[in-house]
């Protein structure tokens, strides 16, 4: 763990309890003077915390200092992704998430499977335990939209993700990625008119590998 976090480090003294409470004192057996890194995910500091007590149910830690320390990327990359299986989605978050993927919106294209929900709750979660571990200092924006025509009344500018596109991504910092299938014939002709990228590739990617692919390309 690079931190720990918390929404309501900054604030002078932290009292954690619930899950936080056992992972930290009964997994981990951290005591009393322990000395621990918090991060809020809002702001680019540091807060250092020194465990005061001890009981059962709760901690209190008091701040003893904090630092600015900047660890988000410079690059910025908003993902526009039709969905796929919700399981498949939340097992690459933290790769993207370490790549520095900035926001993802989640839409419906006509083959999508409508009965994949993603929660974003849950996704919150896995991204906050992903910057722990990795120490990104920002927290990705995460969004669902209806259907292809919403997305596109709410972002004009986006480059499509798609076979005999453009290998040259200069300028790209919005990307739309297609579901397991591709976009139905509908869709194309909704799309004809926006930048398409590819890759030199003559293989089929799933949508997943087309996600962390391009934002390696783009971003680091």
């Amino acid at each position: 763990m690079q931190f720990l976090y918390s929404e309501k480090a900054g604030e002078k003294t932290l009292v954690l309890s619930g899950e936080e409470h056992k992972y930290l004192f009964k997994v981990r057996r951290y005591d009393v003077g322990k000395i621990l890194a918090f991060r809020n995910l809002k702001d680019e500091t540091v807060y250092t915390y020194e465990v005061k007590s001890i009981n059962k149910r709760e901690a209190e830690l008091i701040m003893i200092e904090s630092h600015h320390d900047n660890k988000a990327l410079e690059k910025s990359l908003h993902i526009l992704w039709c969905i796929i299986d919700t399981k498949v989605i939340e097992k690459t978050l933290p790769m993207l998430n370490q790549l520095g993927v900035s926001k993802i919106s989640f839409f419906y294209c006509e083959r999508s499977q409508k009965n994949f929900k993603p929660d974003l709750k849950r996704m919150q979660k896995i991204l906050i335990n992903s910057c722990q571990q990795s120490g990104r200092s920002d927290l990705m924006a995460l969004e669902v939209l209806g259907t292809l025509d919403e997305v596109m009344q709410k972002y004009a500018n986006f480059s499509v993700v798609d076979f005999g596109g453009d290998l040259e991504y200069e300028g790209v910092e919005t990307i739309m990625i297609g579901c397991e299938g591709g976009f139905s014939e509908n869709e194309r002709e909704k799309l004809q008119n926006s930048n398409k990228i590819g890759l030199k590739t003559k293989f089929i990617l799933k949508s997943e590998t087309a996600a962390l692919t391009f934002a390696s390309k783009l971003l680091i």
